[in-house]
């Protein structure tokens, strides 16, 4: 990758702040980093795919294969489902996520005939 301008925008630390506060990374807190940096010694991925994932905090095998250059080549299907488990069961998702994963849990139960 080639950095066509490193000056053609400037952010305050106000809105790096208001940015990071929508993300999923506001609910982390340094053990919880440690934890994941500990448990992502196992996948063979770079420092910077590592903290991508702890970032954005991937839901789905398609953002996996969106943050891992060549996943299709390096990860077979059982590793990125791995992956996915390891970051989701250790990073938080935060309040919202986890209020829709419930209502969604509560749709299927009333769907289900019984």
């Amino acid at each position: 990758m080639e950095v066509k301008d490193a000056n053609s925008a400037l952010l305050s630390n106000y809105e790096t702040l208001k940015y990071i506060s929508k993300t999923p990374c506001r609910h982390q807190s340094p053990e919880i980093v440690r934890e994941f940096l500990t448990a992502m010694k196992s996948h063979k991925l770079t420092k910077a795919e590592k903290l991508q994932l702890l970032n954005h905090r991937p839901m789905t095998a398609v953002e996996i294969q969106l943050i891992v250059e060549e996943s299709e080549e390096r990860l077979t299907e059982e590793q990125i489902e791995a992956l996915l488990h390891t970051v989701t069961s250790i990073l938080p998702a935060g309040p919202e996520a986890e209020q829709k994963q419930n209502t969604s849990d509560v749709a299927m139960d009333e769907e289900e005939p019984a």
